[in-house]
């Protein structure tokens, strides 16, 4: 079977954007000659890689097991690549990040100062809800993964680097918000919005509420904390979000910290990735900076310092 590297790393490109003519843009060809080669590579295999149905291409099961072996190949080479840089004393690569939406509040901010300390790297920085890193995470498509509620039937390497305190909000102006010390009863009337089912979130909240026989009427179930933000703050009824939403802070955007039993409730951040992926000189270095700063950039001071 004759296939070049390049041509590989096209149709790659292929399975990760759905498109023939994006695949072309990514590996700096022009469409035409992306569809010569791509039909060489199917010719060199000797079946139908991937059908294009309504201009969205789906691979067949010939091509989903290439791009699965090709994708393995090309990170084998890329920390071939890294440990050879290494070894010259050369911090240069790629370095592919998937985190679920709540950690946007201060993985960037990580990754800004390692980059200051490594500008040489270039990151790609996943942001997606836990479905969708769960996904990438099952086909080993990143070096790490950042989420609150790592999947269970997975053989991981697990590390936890910084809490995740959740709260309970409510809209600034609600009387509710003066008083300390509220019981979950005295709340058992309210309407609340909460994040979709399958969030990190959500399943720390569902458990939450179990362990206290409480029972919440909810009213929205939201994508996004900043929705739930803005629809506790439009009165909607009461949230429970991460406090990393409100940048640590009680108050924030027309919505108040509540001090109920049994929050906040603890959660926590961690690092994943399988336990049988051997991490590349960069990811390795990128966890030890996480480690280091997690709490750091919470409070803030690495933000200030990329600013200096």
């Amino acid at each position: 079977m004759n296939i070049t590297f390049r041509q590989m790393r096209l149709f790659l490109a292929l399975a990760d954007t759905g498109s023939v003519s994006a695949a072309a843009r990514a590996m700096h060809v022009t469409q035409p000659t992306a569809s010569m080669q791509l039909r060489d590579v199917a010719d060199a295999v000797g079946l139908p890689l991937y059908d294009v149905i309504s201009r969205k291409v789906h691979l067949t099961e010939a091509g989903k097991e290439l791009a699965r072996t090709v994708r393995q190949m090309t990170q084998e080479w890329d920390l071939f690549e890294q440990r050879m840089d290494a070894m010259k004393g050369l911090t240069r690569g790629r370095l592919r990040v998937a985190v679920v939406s709540t950690a946007k509040y201060f993985v960037p901010r990580l990754v800004g100062t390692f980059c200051r300390k490594h500008p040489k790297i270039d990151v790609s920085l996943e942001v997606l809800n836990r479905d969708g890193v769960v996904r990438r995470l099952r086909e080993n498509l990143d070096d790490l993964y950042i989420m609150s509620m790592p999947p269970t039937d997975i053989e991981l390497k697990d590390e936890v680097f910084m809490k995740n305190p959740l709260v309970v909000v409510a809209a600034s102006g609600d009387p509710i918000t003066k008083r300390s010390k509220i019981r979950l009863s005295e709340i058992s009337q309210q309407r609340f919005i909460l994040r979709e089912q399958g969030s990190g979130t959500r399943m720390a909240v569902d458990k939450h509420f179990r362990k206290y026989k409480f029972h919440p009427d909810v009213r929205l179930e939201l994508g996004s904390n900043e929705a739930i933000k803005e629809a506790v703050a439009g009165g909607l009824g009461f949230g429970v979000i991460s406090n990393h939403a409100l940048h640590g802070h009680a108050k924030e955007h027309g919505v108040s910290v509540l001090e109920v039993e049994g929050f906040p409730i603890v959660s926590n951040w961690h690092i994943v990735h399988p336990k049988a992926k051997q991490l590349s000189p960069i990811a390795n270095a990128f966890k030890g900076h996480l480690l280091q700063n997690a709490a750091g950039a919470v409070r803030g001071k690495l933000w200030q310092s990329i600013g200096k």
